[in-house]
């Protein structure tokens, strides 16, 4: 049994501490599209927290909280000052910024000798661990969980409903926008930090375009009405390329048909509360016939 399982650990581990970082990077979007935010700009957090991380293992001789604590709070610094101009903007024009933000990011990363320049970063100290991923993970849940149900999270899905009204009924929409831009720019670059250090090896191209998609994508996959569905959208989307792999040749068009058919069919994600509770009631009804 052992056996079994030293195998299996050996040959999944990176796939089981992906999606505790995806789970992250997926909460990370959800706080913002809970203030109503369309911002791609999380997969540079996500750079930005890595390569902080990776740095101050790979520099100093200070111990790993510390380098994954500084890979959260600068993402989390820089969407502060970002922010203050870029959320001025919404909806697409918003998207647009913070892509080009990315972009930014990236070709930055792409060009300082302390990035290791288009090669990246090598060597990182292997110190991840998997209780570490859970653990965080838990306490980032509580923490939205907590937020979600207090005074911020009804500001939150006031300001997502009608940013107008909001305003109109005293809310500080600036500055709600500008914390959860913030606090979703710090869980992102928490993944980061975690991920740099048991991947080994970082580069630019971690960072880009397609990984902003992916972040958006896993928690609209999931649904975004809660908690649960990021997580269970980013956990679907990192196992089923794995499960895919027999199918290696169509690999890539079995996972878009399956990505099209959630969103023709499950417009509000796997995880949508309000249809699961349709469903029971339903079921009810036709057992009470």
């Amino acid at each position: 049994m052992l056996d079994w399982w030293d195998a299996f650990w050996a040959t999944y581990n990176t796939v089981i501490y992906s999606i505790g970082v995806n789970a992250l990077l997926a909460l990370s979007i959800y706080v913002t599209l809970a203030c109503g935010l369309l911002s791609l700009a999380n997969a540079a957090f996500m750079g930005i927290g890595a390569y902080a991380a990776a740095i101050i293992s790979l520099q100093t001789g200070l111990p790993f909280p510390v380098a994954l604590a500084a890979g959260t709070v600068l993402p989390a610094l820089v969407a502060l000052i970002i922010g203050i101009p870029t959320l001025r903007l919404s909806g697409v024009y918003l998207a647009m910024a913070t892509l080009g933000f990315g972009e930014v990011v990236r070709i930055v990363l792409l060009n300082m000798t302390i990035t290791g320049g288009p090669m990246g970063l090598n060597g990182i100290p292997l110190k991840t661990e998997f209780w570490q991923i859970v653990l965080l993970l838990a306490i980032v849940l509580y923490i939205l969980g907590r937020l979600r149900r207090s005074k911020i999270g009804r500001a939150f899905e006031a300001i997502k409903a009608d940013e107008v009204a909001a305003q109109l009924m005293g809310i500080n929409v600036a500055g709600h926008k500008l914390f959860a831009f913030a606090l979703g720019g710090a869980i992102a670059g928490l993944a980061g930090g975690l991920n740099a250090h048991y991947t080994f090896t970082i580069g630019p191209g971690n960072y880009a375009f397609e990984n902003a998609v992916d972040i958006l994508t896993m928690a609209v996959f999931g649904g975004i009405s809660n908690l649960i569905g990021p997580t269970i959208g980013a956990t679907i989307l990192t196992v089923l390329p794995e499960i895919l792999r027999p199918f290696r040749d169509y690999r890539l068009a079995i996972n878009g048909l399956i990505l099209i058919l959630v969103v023709l069919y499950l417009p509000n994600g796997i995880w949508d509360p309000r249809r699961i509770h349709a469903f029971w009631r339903r079921r009810k009804a036709r057992k009470g016939l």
